[in-house]
């Protein structure tokens, strides 16, 4: 197993973090959805569609992570690296520049973490569960248990993340500080 650690003291890049390797996923991703939910005959707009979402998907994450980097006073290929060390538990980094740079990503995530919590999970609740219960006034039975399900799993899963996340950036806070 390869070492997490570069010779720079920089934590190693994934091919995970590479933007094009996010746009191949997106496009992906949204070929085989379209085409699912169009069938095979549209395979052409499911193609363009889903290359103009994996753009537009490419740039949200080079523009959050160039803010990030000037954020944290890092290069942007870091920011991937530093998330990952904060979501595994990871300890902090020993140099004092790059504690630095972890201080600021952290302060950073909780702020809008936290600045947004307050109408962010609320709203995907109003719009998964209304859909749902569109659904259902429309007389879709089937089609709005489903939804509802859905909206049940993934409303469950978006809060314990939001929890998890909040709760690993508390933890690597503290060992910043202390």
């Amino acid at each position: 197993m390869a070492s997490i650690e570069r010779r720079d003291d920089r934590p190693e890049r994934r091919w995970q973090d590479k933007l094009w390797v996010m746009g191949l996923m997106a496009l992906a991703i949204g070929v085989v959805t379209r085409m699912a939910l169009n069938g095979f005959s549209g395979w052409l707009s499911a193609l363009v569609s889903a290359a103009l979402m994996s753009c537009y998907v490419v740039w949200l994450v080079r523009r959050r992570r160039h803010h990030d980097a000037r954020t944290t006073g890092t290069a942007p290929d870091d920011v991937p690296a530093m998330e990952r060390q904060i979501l595994k538990g990871a300890p902090p980094p020993e140099e004092p520049g790059r504690r630095r740079a972890m201080a600021a990503l952290v302060d950073s995530r909780q702020q809008r973490l936290r600045r947004n919590r307050w109408w962010a999970l609320p709203l995907l609740a109003v719009i998964f569960f209304g859909t749902a219960a569109l659904w259902f006034a429309s007389g879709a039975v089937a089609t709005g248990g489903w939804m509802l399900a859905a909206a049940v799993v993934a409303m469950t899963w978006m809060v314990w993340y939001h929890f998890h996340y909040d709760r690993r950036l508390t933890q690597m806070r503290r060992r910043l500080q202390g």
